[in-house]
């Protein structure tokens, strides 16, 4: 089973520095992607946007399917 570190989360991490919550989007966890997506796009609008876009490419890079 792939886990931290596998492919598939270095690929989800990276679509998520582009856009947040995409990375999340292809793990199937739809949920957190929507979350991700609308609090970067609320919170750039405050110039505080990079927490979550940071939040979100550390969270797809870490995601363990497994837990």
């Amino acid at each position: 089973m792939a886990g931290q570190g596998s492919g598939g989360n270095v690929l989800a991490a990276l679509c998520s520095f582009f856009i947040p919550g995409l990375g999340q989007l292809l793990q199937g966890r739809l949920m957190m992607a929507v979350v991700q997506f609308v609090l970067a796009g609320v919170l750039w609008f405050f110039l505080l946007g990079w927490l979550i876009h940071l939040w979100s490419i550390i969270d797809a890079a870490r995601f363990d399917p497994g837990k």
